[in-house]
């Protein structure tokens, strides 16, 4: 079904990836990229990928979506997980592809259920890890 904003669909690979990141946990981290008015999955990252990893995968002059499955351990010792969804819109990115990516985030994120904390970054250092562990809590 398309955006009716900016005319986005989504794959349904999207979807059946995302819900294998929060259901199974078979990935750490997924990429998602516009191509041909379609948000599709970009790069996949295995569970053993770092947060490093992850940063590498997404280009540092275009636009993606991802999301990122952080575990961490609470003060109480508790492991738990949670999952990010990261608008990527780096400055050096086009104008025109900034706005497409705008325009269809939030029908987007809204297609993958479980988001529990999202992130805006149009730097690297607005998405580092001590952020992304700061926001966890």
């Amino acid at each position: 079904m398309a955006n009716a904003a900016s005319g986005m669909a989504v794959s349904d690979d999207c979807k059946l990836k995302f819900l294998e990141l929060k259901t199974k946990r078979n990935y750490r981290f997924i990429v998602f990229k516009i191509e041909n008015q379609e948000v599709v999955v970009d790069k996949l990252g295995s569970p053993q990928k770092t947060y490093d990893d992850f940063l590498a995968a997404i280009p540092s002059d275009e636009c993606r979506y991802a999301v990122f499955d952080f575990d961490f351990t609470t003060d109480e010792n508790c492991q738990k997980s949670k999952i990010f969804f990261i608008a990527w819109s780096p400055d050096t990115s086009i104008v025109r592809n900034k706005m497409v990516y705008a325009s269809s985030k939030d029908r987007f994120k809204r297609e993958l259920d479980g988001i529990q904390v999202e992130l805006q970054a149009t730097d690297p250092s607005e998405m580092s890890f001590d952020i992304i562990k700061a926001r966890a809590f």
